[in-house]
């Protein structure tokens, strides 16, 4: 029975990294997010924690809803596609629309030159961008990173319709073959392991792309991030 449950914790673990780690949608958007956003390493992370959170709750409750009421794993199937469908559309949603607003704000703060031209014949010119002379103190802090707080409850909303299909199978079967503890245990796991797998990807990827010159204060920064995130949701679509 001890060497069931811990061969049970083992699945649930290697089953929780190597979904995650496959899924580009369980971390692309928060590391395209927070660099567009200019969001701190303190938020980057809460913001997934809290997403992660939402992802692997919103699963654990519904399978336990289902094994109160005996209905067997298959037969929620449906559910978990729905809910996938409309996951899938919010993510994909969100990127085109931010997406568009990205190369609409990038257009608009397009560079341009002013000439000069003073009383004493010397002419001068200066290249400028009028987004910065008009971004307000309150959307805004000193650092330049967006403070209006939209954007982590729209990706914390689609995770949370997001459904954790690999987790409601090794639930039922744990319910199935052990007691209420070891469907307890199993979630823990399954849930600590698909978020610490999300906070290491996020966290290393977010370093990396902060140190790419290339990438750095890029005026399609949040057209970029906003394609990333269509894609995201084009893939979830296309079941891959």
């Amino acid at each position: 029975m001890v060497d069931g449950t811990i061969a049970l914790y083992a699945t649930a673990a290697s089953v929780a990294f190597v979904h995650t780690a496959l899924g580009p949608d369980h971390y692309l958007p928060f590391v395209a997010m927070s660099r567009a956003g200019g969001w701190s390493r303190r938020k980057t992370i809460v913001v997934t924690l809290l997403c992660g959170l939402g992802h692997v709750l919103s699963s654990a409750i519904l399978a336990l809803i289902c094994i109160a009421l005996g209905i067997a794993a298959l037969e929620i199937e449906w559910l978990e596609r729905f809910r996938g469908d409309i996951a899938g559309w919010l993510l994909l949603s969100f990127g085109l629309v931010y997406f568009l607003w990205g190369v609409r704000r990038a257009i608009r703060n397009q560079p341009h030159t002013h000439f000069h031209a003073h009383a004493d014949g010397v002419v001068h010119t200066h290249e400028h961008t009028h987004h910065a002379e008009h971004v307000h103190v309150h959307a805004r802090d000193r650092d330049g990173a967006d403070r209006t707080g939209f954007t982590p409850w729209v990706l914390f909303t689609i995770f949370l319709f997001g459904p954790c299909e690999p987790l409601i199978p090794i639930f039922m079967y744990a319910a199935a073959k052990g007691t209420m503890w070891t469907v307890v245990g199993v979630s823990i796991v399954f849930g600590v392991f698909t978020i610490a797998t999300m906070l290491a990807i996020v966290a290393c990827s977010s370093w990396i792309v902060g140190i790419t010159p290339l990438l750095r204060g890029h005026r399609y920064g949040h057209a970029l991030a906003g394609l990333a995130v269509l894609a995201c949701g084009v893939a979830v679509r296309a079941g891959l």
